[in-house]
């Protein structure tokens, strides 16, 4: 076994983690059972990228309103030729939201290219293209989550991008609420990417929830859950890359908790979808309600 895995396992073993792990795995299959499931599974997988993207830019400090971002997705309305930086923070965490339906079945068994194309499709509008789709340079730095302390340097970055592969990889015997939690926070916490780590590590988690089969619907909103606990998030990372232990082991729990209100968070697409409120009549760019609110 290697360390990283067994890091894994012990974490899994931590005070209260066992007994969060399984309430997040009863939220994620009674979830499945929901009637919306039966039939309209791509039209609340949809509707879930859509409420997820929403979140993750606003968890970036871009705040705008999901049938705003629902018409982008669906084709009704179209971003302004020349975005304002709200608008591309959104743009990105759409992308990067709906390019996770492509990469679920390869964030298991080819990580770092799943994670390649999260990051193209986030940042491809937002980087140079040297920049686009890979680690950090020696020499290159990530200047984002500065509130966790300054990043680590291109090297450790690197590293720890490589235990992430190798713990995704060694996965499969693994509680995949406890992989997650330290994918998500080590993507954060690491900062291999020059920019838009965090809304990679969310999508990446969605990703890997939604390709394990702990969701596999893909109907769970976890960038949803996160945002609704913003401040547990943020306190909760930050312990995470403290190093302490009993950060750690917080960062675990609220991923737990988190997962768990995901599912609460897709039985509401569910309903929605049952009961049509998905629909919106406006069309055109979104400059015309969005710039005037």
């Amino acid at each position: 076994m290697s360390d990283v895995v067994a890091a894994v396992n012990a974490l899994a073993q931590l005070p209260e983690v066992p007994e969060a792990i399984d309430t997040a795995r009863e939220a994620c299959t009674a979830l499945r059972w929901h009637p919306a499931l039966r039939r309209r599974i791509p039209e609340a997988s949809a509707e879930s990228r859509v409420r997820g993207a929403t979140a993750s830019a606003a968890l970036d400090g871009a705040q705008m309103s999901v049938t705003i971002v629902r018409d982008v997705f669906r084709g009704a309305r179209t971003w302004p030729a020349d975005p304002d930086p709200l608008e591309r923070t959104v743009a990105a965490a759409l992308r990067v939201s709906a390019a996770t339906e492509q990469v679920r079945s390869m964030v298991v068994t080819s990580p770092r290219q799943a994670l390649a194309r999260l990051h193209t499709a986030a940042m491809a509008e937002l980087l140079p293209a040297d920049q686009v789709g890979r680690p950090r340079r020696a020499g290159e730095d990530s200047r984002e989550m500065l509130e966790l302390g300054p990043a680590p340097d291109a090297v450790e970055a690197t590293q720890r991008l490589d235990q992430i592969c190798e713990l995704l990889s060694r996965s499969a015997q693994l509680p995949t609420v406890v992989v997650a939690a330290v994918v998500h926070a080590e993507l954060v916490a690491a900062r291999p990417f020059v920019h838009g780590n965090a809304l990679v590590a969310r999508a990446f988690e969605r990703a890997l929830v939604w390709g394990s089969g702990l969701d596999p619907t893909g109907v769970a909103v976890p960038e949803q859950a996160h945002h609704s606990m913003a401040t547990d998030y943020q306190g909760a990372m930050g312990a995470y890359a403290s190093g302490d232990p009993q950060g750690v082991r917080l960062w675990v729990l609220h991923e737990a908790a988190a997962l768990t209100r995901a599912a609460g968070a897709g039985h509401d697409v569910c309903d929605a979808v049952l009961a049509g409120r998905l629909t919106s009549d406006s069309s055109g760019s979104l400059a015309s309600d969005h710039r005037q609110e």
